[in-house]
């Protein structure tokens, strides 16, 4: 029975926060949770715990402190565990166990899928899949359907399973990535903390993974539904996760207004959406364009609002690109000038140039010339601004990161590079005023990728470097030979690495 005190505590936390994402940090409570069903699955649930640690996105040779947490994870066939990804997330050291079982078992990740919040991890000890029971998969719960959440919740040792009713099926967006959203299905039965990562389930088959909840009401959970962890498996069967596929278009659900319809030429009866932008570097430009109305992915009809009939449920176009993989194919019908016309279309992933999702598992690169730190320009940078970086970051970041796709001219962009920190150093003094700002040029090079840094300061203009930044008519402007003279001085000096691993072996902790 939780505490008054610990009933006050859950309370202010559910004051100040929006979304909870079921982190590791705060799975560590050790607050007692009892079971409400006598079933107990100890023969297929098991507990994870992790050591975590991150990098920092803004001088990328330094490591965050190490963190610890426990979450949950259910045995699937071939000897495996299914969890969240946020569970294991800048993983350094795996072990999971069983109810019943002191011992505990160094695991690893085998795949991970980080947009889809789904990790599948490995025991190499085959004594600890004895006496287990691998739980098999079923459909997608019906509205009004009672489900069973299994877990360890709060920190407690013992399994605890909760009951609730589905409530709804939607497209959200998944806690864990903060950009990536996918299909989720929303129930009263009770998620907490520790609880990530579990089984949700019916008639004994599982039909969805616990992974986050809504703390600003009472009793509402997501799980994720069978028909992206059914992607998520069927992806990992060649040995490599690739992820979900992008449209890389924006869309307006225009034809509400019937004047708009009528200055599109749309035949009265058709429905569809409006294409208002595409994604410059997207496999979709060149094939769709503004204007154009998209009315019909392969059989299903588009309504208004953009939305598909599928599987009895009204859902957002984007659900036919969730049960897709990379590489697979799909008709597009749309009108253009009053045309009708049809076009094939390869599922991609159709990155932005600024990833919107947070990056996990993955040493940042970077380049250091003088003092000045070269980095990409991400999600995970700009929340160095705390938890309300939308707001708190420079007005420019803001404007580029909201609307990179309009802003980018360039398809050979592959990424902004922006400069992070600097160094303080006799060569870099009074140079502050260019710190976080977006690179366009070094020495006349137009800067599309980190990589470019390496050829533009081999050269120099009249002896000297010269930066251009985006938005910013004032070059920054260093002395060439002084600035090659102290860069070792300057590394040596804040112990910075020379250089930063680019092979792909070098970039996983």
């Amino acid at each position: 029975m939780l505490q008054t005190k610990d009933l006050k505590l859950l309370t202010k936390r559910r004051a100040y926060l929006s979304v909870l994402l079921f982190v590791l940090s705060a799975l560590t409570l050790p607050l007692p949770c009892h079971a409400q069903n006598q079933q107990t699955f100890d023969q297929s649930v098991v507990m994870i715990m992790t050591v975590r640690q991150e990098y920092d996105f803004s001088a990328p040779w330094k490591k965050g402190n190490m963190a610890q947490g426990a979450g949950s994870g259910f045995i699937i066939e071939g000897h495996r565990i299914l969890t969240n990804a946020h569970n294991v997330a800048n993983e350094r050291y795996i072990e999971v166990k069983k109810q019943n079982l002191a011992q505990r078992f160094p695991a690893k990740v085998e795949f991970v899928g980080h947009d889809c919040d789904l990790a599948l991890l490995t025991v190499e000890d085959p004594a600890f899949f004895d006496n287990t029971k691998p739980l098999g998969f079923g459909p997608l719960p019906e509205i009004n359907s009672t489900v069973q959440t299994c877990g360890f919740p709060m920190g407690g040792r013992q399994i605890s399973i909760t009951e609730g009713v589905v409530s709804r099926l939607e497209t959200n967006t998944y806690s864990h990535s903060q950009g990536s959203q996918h299909l989720v299905v929303q129930t009263d039965a009770a998620i907490n903390p520790g609880n990530s990562g579990g089984p949700v389930l019916q008639d004994g088959k599982v039909v969805g993974v616990a992974f986050q909840g809504l703390t600003s009401a009472d009793n509402i959970g997501y799980l994720i539904p069978t028909t992206i962890i059914d992607h998520f498996l069927t992806d990992i069967k060649d040995g490599t996760y690739n992820g979900f596929g992008k449209f890389g278009i924006s869309l307006f659900p225009g034809l509400h207004n019937p004047y708009y319809k009528q200055l599109l030429k749309i035949p009265d009866d058709v429905d569809g959406v409006v294409v208002i932008d595409v994604l410059r570097n997207s496999n979709t430009y060149g094939t769709l364009q503004k204007s154009d109305v998209i009315t019909q992915i392969d059989d299903f009809n588009i309504d208004n609002d953009g939305r598909i009939l599928i599987d009895g449920l009204s859902l957002e176009l984007s659900e036919i690109m969730d049960r897709r993989q990379i590489g697979e194919s799909l008709i597009l019908t749309f009108y253009r000038d009053g045309e009708k016309m049809s076009q094939k279309m390869t599922v991609a992933s159709n990155e932005p140039v600024i990833p919107w999702d947070r990056l996990y598992d993955t040493r940042p690169e970077y380049r250091v010339f003088a003092g000045l730190t070269f980095v990409q320009l991400n999600r995970n940078y700009l929340e160095k601004w705390g938890n309300n970086w939308i707001s708190e970051i420079p007005h420019v970041l803001r404007y580029l990161f909201i609307d990179s796709n309009q802003l980018n001219d360039r398809p050979e962009r592959k990424e902004y590079i922006v400069l992070s920190e600097i160094l303080p150093d006799q060569v870099n003094a009074y140079l502050d005023g260019y710190q976080n700002q977006v690179i366009e040029t070094v020495n006349n090079m137009t800067i599309n990728s980190l990589e470019d840094l390496d050829t533009a300061f081999q050269k120099d203009l009249d002896g000297y470097w010269v930066v251009t930044f985006w938005g910013n008519e004032a070059p920054m402007i260093i002395d060439a030979e002084e600035a090659r003279q102290r860069h070792g001085i300057i590394l040596n000096k804040y112990q910075v690495p020379e250089e930063t691993p680019t092979h792909e072996e070098d970039l996983l902790f």
